[in-house]
């Protein structure tokens, strides 16, 4: 994952192209579920924290926020918002870098464990999630389930988007477990065009990586209402604990 991805020309309209995930029927089902495992300390801390999408309403309930992020745009953006003093920022790599102290949950929210481009950094920043956790703390992903059933033979890319102003899909690289999300839209007559690289990785393989890291699966659901995991879902919020 580069800062320059995510530079200050994406930064600078990430809140505004995110619109629907900052909407409040999104938000507080993911507030809820992280502030209940926020206990007893009262302290969370979320890897890749961006604009403070859900660390700043977490922050409202009263918990002690920290987050670490890659992004200096992405922070510049968080620093100017309401409420952003009251959080602990490092800028730094989610996989490497830490906040002093220990946390009763750590997080990792919206398919950005993917941004991790190899399984050495994916099972790095699991340890380094284990290495803030208090005994008994939790640490939670919400990530994609791959879309690879939806491949016909020979076939390399599946749409998740297809609207008047924006079209977009996932080419899959099978060979080195990547995919390339491709992002076009058009605004006011202009087209704009976005591609991010991820790292796919099944829950059973995210299950080991928290194996590795010292830590054991306790819950699995669909959303964060707790719908239930099933091999249909297309994404997972997932819940490890540290003994």
């Amino acid at each position: 994952m580069t800062s320059q991805l995510w530079g200050r020309d994406v930064a600078s309209s990430y809140d505004e192209d995110a619109a629907d995930m900052f909407e409040p029927a999104v938000v507080t089902p993911i507030v809820d579920f992280l502030a209940a495992l926020a206990e007893p300390g009262r302290r969370a801390l979320e890897f890749a924290i961006g604009t403070g999408r859900i660390a700043l309403p977490m922050s409202e309930r009263g918990i002690s926020m920290a987050g670490i992020e890659l992004s200096e745009a992405m922070l510049d953006v968080l620093r100017a918002k309401p409420g952003a003093d009251r959080l602990e920022i490092v800028n730094g790599d989610m996989s490497a870098d830490t906040v002093d102290g220990e946390f009763d949950v750590v997080y990792l929210v919206f398919n950005t464990i993917s941004n991790l481009l190899t399984q050495a950094a994916q099972v790095a920043c699991f340890r380094n999630a284990a290495r803030h956790l208090r005994p008994g703390g939790h640490f939670v992903i919400e990530n994609g389930v791959p879309d690879l059933r939806r491949l016909p033979p020979g076939a390399v890319a599946v749409p998740f988007t297809v609207a008047e102003d924006r079209v977009g899909f996932d080419t899959y690289d099978l060979l080195h477990q990547r995919l390339t999300s491709h992002h076009y839209r058009i605004t006011e007559g202009r087209a704009g065009v976005f591609h991010s690289h991820h790292r796919y990785a099944w829950p059973a393989k995210l299950d080991l990586m928290a194996e590795l890291a010292g830590m054991t699966l306790t819950e699995r659901w669909a959303d964060w209402q707790r719908a239930e995991f099933t091999a249909d879902s297309g994404s997972h919020v997932s819940v490890w604990a540290k003994p």
